[in-house]
């Protein structure tokens, strides 16, 4: 079910050519954390429904258990659409504020300077979840994603991306270079062989 609703939220985010591999959200401990109070609200609200079951108190928590539903999916997203979508091209950094902002920034592996990782803490090793970073060559800057679960695999997957990613940009490049090397070649004997034509 997740990987479908992944797949739906973030490919509006990527190329038509570009293929996710993997999204990073953060740590599923920081995700109960975030439901927790909106959870706990919506249950105490059928509890008071059962200890007082009145009409008016029916209406009462209906209208509660709406807004507790709503606070509840709110978090969820919140927590949810905070992500790294992981490309065959690059890094896009997905932040959602609300329901009517949500900003994107992408990364190309060739703008990569470095890619780094820290895990903090004793909560932090026992489950598993550090930062992880991102180093841009053009401005020195950094990107950051905190509480992320596994950061030493995903820092693996991300420079074994990067190194395909560079490789097949360099065959490319080889490639053009061939071409136009040759189209040269073929221009020179051309030349040779109209000037031959002309001292004839």
């Amino acid at each position: 079910m997740f990987r479908f609703l992944d797949t739906a939220l973030f490919k509006q985010h990527i190329e038509e050519d570009e293929t996710i591999k993997l999204i990073v959200h953060k740590h599923w401990v920081l995700g109960l954390k975030s439901l927790f109070w909106p959870t706990a609200a919506f249950i105490a609200c059928w509890v008071v429904l059962y200890a007082v079951p009145f009409l008016t108190m029916f209406y009462i928590v209906a209208g509660l258990s709406v807004l507790t539903l709503v606070w509840w999916m709110r978090n969820f997203f919140d927590y949810y659409l905070d992500a790294w979508v992981i490309t065959d091209h690059g890094i896009v950094d997905v932040e959602w504020f609300g329901t009517f902002h949500r900003e994107s920034t992408r990364i190309l592996y060739s703008d990569i300077q470095g890619v780094s990782y820290e895990i903090n803490g004793v909560l932090g090793t026992c489950l598993r979840y550090g930062t992880l970073s991102v180093e841009k060559i053009s401005t020195g800057s950094t990107i950051s994603m905190d509480h992320v679960a596994r950061p030493r695999k995903i820092e693996s997957l991300i420079l074994t991306c990067m190194e395909e990613y560079l490789h097949s940009k360099n065959m490319k490049n080889s490639k053009h270079v061939q071409e136009l090397l040759a189209e040269m070649l073929a221009q020179e004997l051309q030349l040779r062989e109209v000037k031959g034509r002309v001292s004839k």
